[in-house]
């Protein structure tokens, strides 16, 4: 979900330096620490998700108040195809101001609209109760998994490289889609370097990798995260791994048969050099392997407003966030420079997200009012849990699937549908049906990989092969790769699983 987000500009590739990845660290703790003092005295302790009021309004704001929200998703959609604007776009400067203006123009029809106290009250629930959480694990994601660093060269075999995707896949869920495909893009592309024909494979990893692999735990992909933040439990996405297996297998199968196919069309002397020049795997940084299982715990475990692990005691608001921040400050003192350097890492990609997602975050709540008040009118067109699944899919194939979840979950816990099955009862009162909720989890995550938009790591496996001398497809060209593979095993899908 981070719509090319993570795409890293090559021309503003620099090193990692110590001082910068611990400012990152620092900002963030003093934002969340300000925001922590800031609810302690103005909410008396209570969780930072209850005291916005958000929704609280008789009046839903007009379709007019949509267009923002549409302005931002359509400026990362298009602004990087266009070549007017393609390299200006890539300076995080211009997208935070791209991100800004559009909030401005929320927020700006909130305060004529309803006045000074309903522009607070969108702002404490679109920063405090969701920005500040996802932002935080994504960073604490993304500046952990940098740490950890594999090396090597293979032999480009079929089975090795489907050995790849399916480790990937597996561990997506437990590191991120963002932390697995950083992990492990260079070493496969490494490993294919002797090979011509290598556009199929990074494709393939895309689906499962940077998309299909995350959708376990929460902290496997941005939309699932935003469930779990408005109150879906930690472990209920695990009660998707039917799909996932399915999903999973069968895309390995496909992506097996295929390179099978390709490699025969290698030329012998490429093969020879595949076959000679081989360098056993390495990692090093594995203590940030035990880091990322502390992240888990933090997501799992803390709870603002509930007793933390029977201690006696509740969690402080915005506690699970320094936890996880004091996590990242731990990775940067003891991971070495070199590694972050062997990895090439950088921030600009998380730059990225936090530039753009608080405008997402803010300019998405008017859409979600919307369809708080109207939820019921659009039961005859959301009438099943399939209709839920293609919308949201669709929607994450071209937007964003992060926000695209969280308009759909909105949606859902209004409607009453007939037949609907077991309903889940959320911290706010509200209910949603399971059945719906188990279509719109697998819409975002799985149709995020329809396109390089659908979800941020997608845009950064793209441009990380292109820099290795891969020869990626256009947009549309990818497309025809993701309907002509996924869309028969997501049909496929349905059928087993209606």
């Amino acid at each position: 979900m981070e719509a090319s987000l993570n795409m890293p500009a090559a021309h503003e590739h620099r090193p990692s330096k110590m001082t910068g990845l611990q400012w990152s660290a620092i900002v963030l703790g003093a934002i969340a620490l300000a925001l922590l003092i800031y609810n302690s005295l103005t909410h008396g302790g209570h969780d930072a998700s209850h005291g916005g009021g958000h929704g609280a309004e008789v009046h839903a704001p007009s379709l007019w108040s949509i267009a923002p929200f549409v302005g931002v998703l359509l400026c990362i959609a298009l602004l990087p195809l266009i070549g007017a604007t393609e390299h200006w776009w890539e300076n995080n400067k211009n997208r935070l101001m791209v991100s800004l203006v559009f909030s401005s123009m929320t927020l700006g029809y909130y305060f004529l609209s309803f006045g000074a106290t309903k522009v607070v009250s969108i702002l404490e629930h679109a920063v405090i109760a969701e920005y500040i959480p996802f932002i935080v694990l994504l960073f604490a994601l993304y500046v952990i998994s940098g740490g950890i660093c594999l090396k090597g060269d293979l032999a480009a075999h079929p089975a090795t490289n489907t050995a790849f995707l399916a480790v990937g896949a597996l561990i997506a869920s437990f590191i991120g889609t963002t932390g697995a495909s950083m992990l492990l893009i260079r070493p496969l592309l490494k490993t294919n370097s002797e090979r011509k024909h290598v556009t199929h494979t990074v494709v393939f990893f895309i689906f499962l990798v940077s998309n299909v692999g995350g959708c376990l735990l929460p902290i496997g992909d941005p939309p699932l995260f935003l469930g779990y933040l408005k109150g879906v439990s930690f472990l209920w996405t695990m009660g998707l791994w039917p799909q996932w297996l399915m999903m999973c297998s069968a895309l390995l199968v496909v992506y097996f048969i295929w390179d099978t196919r390709v490699y025969k069309k290698e030329t012998v002397r490429d093969i020879v050099r595949d076959e000679t020049q081989i360098t056993r795997l390495t990692l090093s940084g594995k203590i940030n392997f035990v880091l990322l299982i502390g992240v888990v715990f933090c997501v799992a475990l803390i709870k603002p407003g509930e007793e933390f692990v029977g201690l006696g005691f509740k969690a402080f608001p915005f506690m699970r966030e320094l936890a996880m921040l004091a996590l990242v400050v731990l990775s940067l003192k003891l991971t070495s420079k070199k590694i972050r350097s062997d990895n090439q890492f950088n921030y600009h990609a998380i730059l990225e997200v936090a530039a753009l997602f608080i405008g997402i975050f803010i300019c998405m709540q008017a859409p979600i009012e919307i369809l708080k008040a109207s939820g019921e009118s659009l039961s005859p067109y959301l009438s099943s849990p399939t209709r839920f699944f293609w919308a949201t899919g669709v929607l994450s194939s071209f937007l964003d699937n992060a926000p695209t979840y969280v308009v759909f979950f909105e949606t859902a816990s209004t409607m009453t549908v007939e037949g609907a099955g077991e309903v889940m009862t959320l911290p706010s009162g509200a209910l949603i049906s399971v059945p719906l909720l188990v279509a719109i989890s697998l819409g975002s995550v799985f149709m995020g990989a329809m396109t390089y938009i659908g979800n941020g790591p997608n845009f950064m496996v793209k441009s990380i092969a292109e820099q290795s001398g891969v020869k990626m497809p256009s947009f549309f060209g990818y497309m025809l790769y993701s309907v002509a593979v996924m869309v028969p095993l997501l049909l496929v899908m349905m059928w087993l699983f209606q």
